[in-house]
């Protein structure tokens, strides 16, 4: 387990891991995981950066800053952060419902972005996904099913997000399930997969704006975002870089971290 503090950032108590020295890279979690979802990875990582993760304001451990859910607004706290921490630069690792926020900071802040890695995400709105995907891509069902069946739901990401036979550490699974449990975070995420369905459309207008390199890197077997995703990422994001990890299923970071960091630290290690 990573270890963390609490800092405030907009007068909001805000959970925050720092590991390592370096260059500073950040990394961005989806749901219903939080910064724990980096305990296997960001030690690696600390090898080549100061790796820095956080429960996005609303989610895991911090609170809830005002204000609404859409990926440009995610972006927007992570300026935000960034300003707070004084760092003129810093790499971008983005998983999940983190990968929209570090695609649009790229394209929105070049000059605050290092390098860019991009991870099992929902980033092209017409390429197909899982059909709980599907669902929980509709505003009324996902409201409802996050507020009456969080343990299913949880319970559902662990089954597709992990292969067969491996079982989450009982420090990490509980830190995960306490923090997806409570109504308010859920409350949240639902607000966010409706902010990010909104502006889904308008995703890919930022792609041509992106100037730092970028390391697309997917898992062969997610899925709910399949590798299709990644193809067609790569074909709009001119210069990055298509690395597919053979095996792996949508968390990879926590059963594949030591073939993950070399991939990523050879990458982010000459931009840094």
């Amino acid at each position: 387990m990573l270890t963390t503090s609490f800092e405030v950032h907009c007068g909001k108590r805000l959970r925050v891991s720092r590991t390592g020295s370096g260059p500073p890279l950040i990394c961005l979690h989806g749901y219903p995981d939080n910064l724990q979802i980096w305990s296997r990875l960001a030690p690696l990582l600390s090898a080549f950066h100061e790796v820095i993760a956080f429960d996005w304001p609303g989610m895991g451990e911090s609170e809830l800053w005002p204000g609404g859910a859409t990926p440009e607004h995610m972006a927007g706290r992570l300026l935000t952060l960034l300003d707070d921490w004084g760092l003129p630069r810093a790499s971008i690792l983005g998983m999940d419902m983190g990968g929209q926020p570090a695609l649009t900071f790229a394209a929105k802040y070049p000059q605050r972005t290092s390098c860019l890695v991009v991870m099992n995400s929902l980033v092209i709105p017409d390429e197909e996904t899982s059909w709980e995907i599907r669902l929980l891509r509709k505003f009324g069902w996902n409201r409802f099913l996050l507020r009456h069946f969080p343990r299913i739901v949880f319970l559902r990401a662990l089954r597709t997000f992990l292969p067969s036979g491996f079982r989450l550490d009982r420090e990490l699974r509980a830190d995960l399930w306490n923090a997806f449990r409570r109504p308010e975070v859920r409350g949240f995420v639902s607000k966010m997969c409706a902010g990010y369905q909104g502006r889904l459309q308008e995703l890919p207008k930022f792609y041509t704006r992106i100037e730092a390199p970028v390391l697309i890197l997917w898992a062969e077997q997610d899925g709910h975002f399949p590798p299709a995703h990644a193809a067609r990422l790569h074909q709009q994001l001119r210069g990055s870089r298509l690395c597919i990890v053979s095996g792996a299923r949508h968390w990879m970071v926590l059963y594949k971290a030591e073939e993950l960091a070399k991939i990523i630290g050879d990458f982010s290690s000459r931009y840094a």
